[in-house]
């Protein structure tokens, strides 16, 4: 099964069609706060009915990545390192929310979590990303 439709859907300036496949949606784009959301599916279930934790991760590490990136949206991220710590299972839709910390030459520092509709907090993590930083080649004008 996919759930890719014929557009492809802008996840703050980037087409990521694993994002697209699992169902995430761009919310919220700021150097203060990035937030998706993650509406629940059978298909993105584990043997309980509670929404995979590699899903969860997925996209918490999309929408931390994001947060860094809208420091410079010209950059790109790579992930380093993800510490990630399940607190309650996700049993319906799930809010992402993520901020960066600290964006230096090259490292970026963000945490986040996934929030239930009633604004529990089912999942944190932190991350570090490498930046990316264009070639100056590929710079657009």
């Amino acid at each position: 099964m996919t759930n890719l439709s014929k557009e492809s859907v802008d996840y703050f300036g980037l087409n990521i069609p694993f994002m697209q496949c699992i169902g995430l949606q761009p919310e919220h784009f700021s150097a203060e706060l990035t937030r998706t959301r993650l509406p629940w599916r059978a298909d993105l279930t584990n043997s309980r009915g509670d929404i995979h934790g590699g899903t969860l991760m997925s996209a918490l590490d999309l929408t931390l990545s994001a947060s860094a990136r809208a420091k410079d949206p010209s950059t790109s991220m790579a992930t380093i390192d993800m510490a990630t710590h399940f607190l309650a299972p996700a049993t319906g839709n799930v809010v992402f929310e993520a901020r960066c910390l600290r964006m230096g030459k090259s490292i970026a520092f963000c945490e986040g979590r996934a929030l239930d509709e009633e604004g529990n907090i089912l999942v944190t993590a932190t991350a570090t990303f490498k930046i990316i930083w264009p070639r100056p080649d590929q710079a657009t004008s």
